[in-house]
């Protein structure tokens, strides 16, 4: 799972994990103008551009690999065939999320790089800010609210650059021509009623109909379920992960998975991945690395999702190594019903230092279990196998890139983690945030007064990073489903997913203010928790609507998380006045009276999201979701809106790739592979 930057996220909101992504989580409000804790470990050029671009909604930013260069050369080899890897299944990412989106993006780059016209003035700078947003999402719909993107021109003017570009590279069909490509490319963009989101879980409605991405194809929800149902095997403690890769679709009568595999679904991209990674097999040192590896490559070869098990089982153990990667149809938050998994990659360099705070966590995880504040029968007897670590992304590509998170926990399969599970804090992805948002004036502008705002650069990033660390390592791998029940997305469905995120917040916001911590030596004081405590309930309540347009509820599930935690606890605590809204000067403020109450109604919430996991309770899910983390109050949303507009900072921000360059001798032998941080959004991408 993923935690994407929205604990990084405040400042930019997003979260990642591989098997539990927050990649919604963000970067600390953009807040903290200092350089976080642990950023001596990460070594930063001061001459470095941290920001590349802005367009839309969007600020692009690059990020440097500390300690590529010192690595000795094999290891820098495996470095590039991963990546190579990696980025190989850029294609599948692009399909997963609508079925015209590659046809799109092709179109679209193909009239920027052969218009024979004025690339000047307004029509053709908001058709490149379109295209860069089609590159940014991996497609038409929004990344984060999954709604279609509005071009800034219209119909009219798109058919004048078509034709005005060579007619001869358009992606055509057999005996298409470019009028007729224009005729089914023209509701598809200028009509916002043709397949207006991505992800639908407006109440109401079939989620698997009225969603555009392409992991189904003329059926329903009854159907899906009634699909899976039947695979099922009752009392299975190790229940395979059905429809992880693949898409369902309706033929004739009955239903058909088409599996994603060599030979199959997006077979010529998964064979190139497969070739690169048998060439990384070749250099790996580490024997439980190939091991895993080769796993992963048969499960490639052949879809057999026992297959995706035991790469995983093996994954988990293989903890020795520095260098490390993941591939695969991994988070499901793009399936409504939280199924399909979206193909996503990321190769990463281990930092030994700043790892030591993270693997803390990891060694006391049964500690943290054993006193949780959830049930006694729904606590894990045993805690075992969790690895942790503080990273240096090299490559990230699919659904972690451009828009990546900032921690990752995985697998996702709750079986497995009980045999193990691996965390990771990507550390220079949150340097480069740290970077890229000093001095915003955003956390001055919605922290209540001068001490809250003295507290959160006192601590700098280290608030923000443990809640990173535990909502991964502990919170995710914490808690048992009963014997008996169901997995989280047949119980509860579409909530699954906000909630497992909201249930790992809890985790480590109850944690972060317990003296545990402050005796383990990874935080000098529980002020560091009541920093964190102001960060989220400001973030969960006011700044994270600051990326939804005015009138519109929350979609994503990371969003959703943080609001139902917010506004369930203000509410539960109303009486003693816990949380406090207040107003000033005609500006809204949300004040902590009394931070140690709070810390009790988040444990509460914990204890109440964990039964309803354990229990499969899914009338409880849904009371829990509909009622406290989709409507938005729409007066607080519009002065958000004004406020930060004022701030001139966009609400998301991604990354440009670094790219590996192979140096060779005369004989074709790889002597050294370069690293290079390319400075031009558009150039990578075309």
């Amino acid at each position: 799972m993923k935690i994407r930057h929205l604990l990084l996220t405040i400042a930019c909101l997003a979260i990642f994990a591989v098997g539990c992504k927050d990649k919604n989580a963000q970067p600390p409000v953009g807040g903290n103008d200092t350089t976080k804790v642990d950023s001596n470990v990460v070594a930063v050029d001061s001459n470095f551009q941290w920001v590349a671009d802005e367009f839309a909604d969007i600020r692009v930013l690059r990020y440097q690999v500390p300690g590529f260069e010192q690595l000795p050369l094999e290891k820098k080899i495996l470095c590039y065939y991963l990546s190579q890897a990696a980025t190989s299944g850029r294609d599948m990412i692009y399909d997963q999320n609508y079925r015209h989106n590659i046809l799109i993006r092709r179109t679209l780059e193909n009239v920027f790089k052969t218009y024979n016209g004025d690339k000047t003035g307004e029509n053709w700078t908001a058709f490149h800010t379109y295209l860069k947003q089609v590159w940014y999402s991996n497609g038409i719909h929004h990344h984060y609210s999954y709604e279609k993107h509005e071009p800034g021109f219209d119909y009219a003017y798109f058919e004048t650059i078509v034709k005005g570009s060579d007619q001869a590279k358009f992606p055509l069909e057999r005996g298409q021509t470019v009028d007729q490509l224009l005729a089914m490319l023209k509701p598809i963009i200028f009509d916002p009623k043709v397949d207006f989101k991505r992800v639908n879980k407006d109440a109401g409605v079939d989620p698997i109909a009225a969603s555009a991405n392409n992991n189904y194809e003329g059926v329903t929800l009854k159907e899906v379920e009634k699909f899976y149902a039947a695979m099922a095997v009752p009392g299975d403690l190790t229940p395979i992960s059905y429809g992880l890769n693949s898409k369902l679709v309706k033929s004739g009568p009955n239903l058909v998975e088409q599996t994603w595999k060599v030979g199959g679904m997006y077979g010529q991209a998964i064979e190139q991945i497969v070739s690169w990674l048998k060439k990384a097999v070749e250099v790996m040192d580490n024997p439980k690395q190939k091991e895993a590896t080769q796993l992963l490559i048969t499960y490639y070869e052949t879809g057999d999702l026992k297959k995706f098990d035991a790469y995983n089982l093996a994954w988990v153990k293989d903890t020795e190594g520095d260098i490390d990667f993941i591939n695969g149809f991994i988070e499901v938050y793009g399936d409504a019903i939280g199924r399909r998994g979206a193909y996503e990659a990321m190769v990463q360099i281990e930092d030994p230092i700043a790892s030591k705070r993270i693997s803390a966590i990891a060694k006391d995880a049964q500690w943290f279990e054993d006193h949780s504040p959830i049930m006694d029968a729904h606590k894990k007897k045993e805690v075992t196998g969790i690895s942790a670590k503080v990273i240096n992304v090299v490559m990230e590509a699919g659904d972690a890139s451009p828009s990546t998170p900032i921690g990752v926990n995985l697998p996702n399969a709750d079986w497995i983690r009980k045999v193990g599970s691996k965390s990771v804090n990507l550390a220079n992805i949150v340097e480069a945030y740290d970077q890229a948002g000093k001095r915003t004036g955003i956390l001055e502008e919605f922290a209540w007064d001068t001490t809250e705002v003295a507290l959160a650069r006192k601590f700098k990033g280290l608030p923000s990073n443990l809640h990173t660390d535990m909502h991964e390592v502990i919170g995710h791998a914490s808690g048992q489903i009963n014997p008996g029940i169901g997995q989280p997305h047949e119980t509860m469905g579409p909530y699954a997913s906000t909630l497992e995120e909201a249930r790992a917040d809890l985790v480590a916001l109850y944690y972060l203010m317990d003296p545990k911590l402050v005796e383990m030596g990874i935080m000098p004081s529980t002020e560091v928790g009541k920093a964190q405590y102001n960060d989220y309930i400001r973030n969960g309540l006011m700044l994270q609507l600051r990326r939804l347009k005015l009138g519109k509820n929350l979609e994503e599930d990371h969003m959703r998380n943080r609001q139902l935690n917010c506004k369930w606890v203000m509410e539960k605590g109303k009486a003693d006045n816990v949380v406090e809204q207040v107003v000033r000067e005609g500006k809204t403020y949300f004040r902590i009276n009394d931070y140690d109450k709070l810390r009790k109604l988040f444990g509460d919430l914990l204890r109440e999201i964990q039964r309803i996991k354990s229990e499969g309770d899914t009338k409880a899910a849904k009371a829990l979701v509909e009622g406290y983390g989709v409507k938005v109050d729409q007066k607080i949303h519009k002065e958000v809106l004004d406020r930060v507009a004022a701030l001139k900072i966009p609400p998301y921000s991604g990354f440009i790739n670094p790219v590996l360059k192979p140096v060779m001798d005369a004989n074709g032998k790889i002597t050294d592979v370069k690293i290079e941080y390319p400075t031009d959004f558009t150039q990578q991408h075309l």
